[in-house]
């Protein structure tokens, strides 16, 4: 099984860096609809649209603190309107009174004076009085039923006040998708430094923020509690692990290239699997891979390299997230490189740069193993192949989270 695993990677070419970004994010499925509470929707995305169920506000209010007043002043005040009064009253011509901002004006306000702005001598009231100043007009944020957001829109902090605001408690929303996260290999340790056959594992401690910040979850896989999974290289636990597991997309590292030791394709083939892609032409992160199990969940096979695992997710994972979460899949803007960048000649090279305001300038220090360079860079350069360097590239942000 093991040698058919293999064996169905030889039979295919490794797809182009842009293909299997698009391969990828047409191999998710979009999560289906449901409602949920404002507490719990933020993260996801609005599976309908935003649309008021009344006007806001829904009376007049005070804009600010002072005096509401009608007709032109000197005014004769009388009374007090605090915030929460259902009833504030009516407003005869050369009256006045105080108020709070947010509290509902009288019916005849024309004016609201600013404390600031106020003489007051006992009774008496003077001050600028321009007509509809300092007043929040009935429906001056929204109307009845109207559309304030389409669907698919991420929800953050600000639509959730906005929600809140037109009176809702729930929302119609794709909920974020799960995601497993398996690391395997022998040699690993995963506390203290390196040593003579023992390397420490720097690919565990990446994937919760990674998951997180493409707008996923990470949830438990075989344990009680969401963390990252380690095991041995073991084709049955591997094999396992991966049909108990119930999350939308699961990450498996180390076991996607073609050794003695990498079971993943051995392990998918024995699940009925459909490989969607099988290494993808770009360095670093070349021995990556993709498969769709028979239920639609997704299984995605990172690199044993720390930044070859990093692009992998970056290439693969994000996309696949972004269409399980009902987004497009978004577009890479271009940067000047002015010193140049080499090219590959036959696959998509991955840089780590910082910006500046000339362009992109290359780092370093972006070996396959190394997580140096992208640990200080600002984004990765996407270096399209070719015979000899590039003045410009494509940027691919290193935080999943940006678009």
């Amino acid at each position: 099984m093991e040698d058919e695993g293999r064996g169905l990677r030889a039979r295919r070419a490794a797809v182009a860096w842009d293909l299997a970004r698009v391969l990828a994010h047409a191999a998710a499925r979009p999560g289906k609809v449901v409602s949920r509470g404002l507490a719990e929707a933020d993260g996801c995305v609005l599976g309908t649209p935003l649309v008021s169920p009344g006007a806001v506000p829904p009376v007049d209010r005070a804009a600010m603190d002072g005096y509401a007043v009608r007709g032109a002043g000197p005014w004769r005040l009388n009374g007090h309107v605090e915030a929460g009064a259902a009833d504030p009253g009516t407003l005869a011509d050369g009256q006045a009174t105080g108020i709070v901002t947010g509290a509902a004006l009288p019916t005849g306000t024309t004016s609201v004076v600013r404390s600031e702005d106020a003489v007051v001598t006992g009774d008496r009231l003077e001050g600028p009085a321009e007509d509809g100043r300092h007043i929040r007009r009935a429906g001056e944020e929204c109307r009845p039923g109207e559309q304030l957001l389409p669907a698919g829109v991420v929800i953050g902090p600000a639509v959730l006040g906005l929600a809140a605001t037109v009176g809702l408690n729930r929302l119609t929303v794709i909920p974020q998708p799960t995601v497993a996260a398996l690391v395997t290999g022998d040699e690993l340790v995963h506390r203290g430094p390196s040593g003579p056959g023992r390397v420490r594992d720097a690919i565990g401690p990446m994937l919760p923020g990674l998951v997180t910040r493409a707008g996923a979850r990470l949830v438990a896989s075989g344990s009680s509690t969401p963390s990252v999974r380690h095991l041995p290289d073991s084709l049955d636990e591997l094999t396992n692990a991966l049909s108990e597991t119930r999350a939308d997309l699961t990450l498996v590292s180390g076991s996607s290239a073609s050794g003695p030791a990498d079971h993943l394709r051995a392990a998918l083939t024995s699940l009925g699997a459909e490989i969607v892609v099988d290494g993808v032409a770009c360095r670093p992160g070349h021995p990556q891979a993709l498969a769709r199990l028979s239920d639609g969940r997704l299984v995605l096979g990172l690199p044993g390299n720390p930044f070859a695992a990093l692009v992998a997710f970056l290439t693969l994972g994000v996309a696949a997230i972004t269409r399980m979460r009902g987004l497009r899949l978004p577009e890479l803007g271009h940067i000047a490189v002015p010193g140049g960048v080499s090219c590959h000649p036959t696959s998509t090279r991955l840089v780590p740069v910082r910006l500046t305001a000339h362009g992109a300038v290359p780092i370093g220090h972006g070996g396959s193993a190394m997580l140096r360079g992208p640990a200080v860079a600002d984004a990765l350069a996407v270096v399209a192949p070719g015979p000899a360097e590039a003045i410009a590239a494509r940027l691919l942000p290193l935080d999943p989270g940006i678009t």
